[in-house]
């Protein structure tokens, strides 16, 4: 394979992009000039790359070729970098698209990154912990916040530390709906709050108490912040991080003695990236700080 960097940067615009017209102006080119490096790519990978779709979307060729693609734009940036005017800006940072869940987005992550190096500019995919991993094995991130220890193939993987989870409600919704406290009959009619249809971590807590399939009432709240303002507000319980407790907050525990420790996970490509490398260091530092 004979590939070509203006070839590979016309495959990660498109794809990031959704069309060929908007990859054009990112690159400052012409749609027609996309639509030739990427055929000329797809020539010499020998299969298509990506399903001409609105947005266009990647063959699971396409995905292994990004991934490439992206690696190699990385190392690229971080040696114009090196090779620069150290007293210079770079005319344009370097990108690096990072997967987070939801909760460590809105108590922890957005702090850390703040921190982080100058001339780098991020991509963040909010995704729950538990898929992170697979936004690292197509290509779409370099690196992710995971609850997954094994390390993805291709890639290093660093504790972070745990996200402590309580099971919680407002002091009105307790004494409607578990007026004799946590039980498996009050679980089963209690309505529930959870984050999105992947979101399993109140069952969890409920297994604790019952091992009968339950099918409670349910609201969907896709928002950290949102969920938490739909249990103070009474619309069901549901599983609230520590580091997301207000100081004199009114939401009460169901259960003091009774909670969840989700680990979290740093996970990134195997490349020698000063860039990559630096982010990393911050995120460790302000986990280490923040979680258990």
């Amino acid at each position: 394979m004979d590939l070509q960097l203006d070839q590979l940067r016309a495959l990660d615009a498109v794809i990031s992009e959704g069309t060929f017209e908007a990859a054009a102006r990112r690159l400052s080119v012409t749609p027609s000039a996309i639509s030739q490096r990427i055929k000329a790519l797809e020539d010499s990978a020998g299969r298509i790359l990506v399903q001409r779709t609105k947005p266009v979307q990647p063959t699971e060729s396409g995905l292994t070729v990004l991934r490439l693609a992206r690696q190699i734009q990385l190392i690229t940036s971080d040696t114009a970098r090196e090779l620069g005017d150290a007293h210079q800006p770079s005319s344009r940072p370097v990108n690096i698209p990072i997967a987070v869940n939801a909760d460590s987005l809105q108590t922890w992550v957005m702090a850390a990154l703040g921190r982080a190096a100058k001339g780098v500019s991020y991509e963040i995919h909010r995704e729950d912990e538990e898929h992170t991993t697979r936004l690292l094995r197509d290509g779409t991130v370099m690196a992710a916040i995971t609850s997954t220890s094994a390390a993805v193939q291709g890639c290093t993987v660093r504790r972070l530390g745990a996200m402590r989870y309580r099971p919680v409600a407002s002091a009105k919704f307790l004494r409607t709906w578990f007026p004799d406290g946590p039980n498996a009959k009050a679980f089963a009619q209690a309505p529930v709050i959870l984050f999105d249809r992947k979101d399993d971590l109140q069952f969890r807590l409920v297994r604790h108490y019952t091992r009968k399939p339950l099918d409670p009432p349910r609201h969907y709240i896709p928002s950290s912040a949102g969920f938490g303002d739909a249990i103070r507000l009474g619309l069901g319980w549901g599983m609230m991080p520590d580091l997301q407790m207000r100081r004199n907050d009114t939401l009460i525990p169901l259960d003091d003695k009774v909670f969840i420790d989700v680990p979290l996970y740093w996970q990134q490509w195997k490349l020698d990236s000063p860039a990559l490398g630096l982010v990393a260091a911050t995120i460790a530092e302000a986990a280490a700080a923040a979680l258990l």
